[in-house]
C-alpha cells in the first residue's frame, strides 16, 4: 500500500477513535490503517481509546494488532494505555488491556513514572485497583 494511502487510512482511524466511533475505526483498520501508528504528536489510537474508557475500541485495536504496552508520546497524551485507563477508573478498559497482555506493573515514562496501580489508587478508583491487583500488580510498600 502506498504511503499516502496509509496516512489517509490512519487519519481516518485516529479521527474515529477520537470521537468514539468504533464502526469508523473498524472500517479504517479494514482499509489498512496501522493500529500501532501515531499522530503527528506521537499519540497512539490505543492510548486515546483507553483514556476515554472506550472499551469497544480498545478491544478492536488490540485485536487488530495494537500492542497493549506501547507508550504514547503526545503532548498531554503521554504514557501507557493501561496507566491512562487506570488513572480515570475505566475498569472495563483496564480488564481488556490486561486480557491482551498489558503488564500491570509497567511504569510509564519509560520506567520512571507511575504504575497503573498507583494511578488507580490516586484516583481513587478501588474497583480498578482491585482488577489490577487481581492481575498481579504489586502494591507499593508503605512505611
Amino acid at each position: 500500500m502506498k504511503q499516502r494511502q496509509q496516512k489517509k487510512h490512519f487519519r481516518r482511524l485516529f479521527g474515529a477513535v477520537l470521537v468514539g466511533d468504533a464502526h469508523g475505526a473498524r472500517a479504517a483498520l479494514r482499509a489498512g490503517a496501522d493500529p500501532e501508528g501515531r499522530d503527528r504528536d506521537g499519540t497512539t489510537p490505543l492510548y486515546v481509546a483507553a483514556v476515554n474508557g472506550d472499551t469497544a475500541t480498545v478491544r478492536l485495536l488490540l485485536a487488530a494488532g495494537a500492542h497493549p504496552d506501547t507508550e504514547s508520546r503526545g503532548a498531554g497524551s503521554e504514557g501507557t494505555p493501561l496507566c491512562a485507563a487506570a488513572c480515570w477508573g475505566h475498569t472495563e478498559a483496564v480488564r481488556e488491556l490486561l486480557a491482551h497482555g498489558a503488564d500491570p506493573d509497567l511504569r510509564e515514562d519509560h520506567g520512571t513514572g507511575r504504575t497503573p496501580l498507583e494511578w488507580a489508587d490516586t484516583g481513587p478508583h478501588p474497583e480498578t485497583a482491585g482488577a489490577l491487583v487481581a492481575a498481579g500488580a504489586v502494591p507499593r510498600a508503605t512505611g
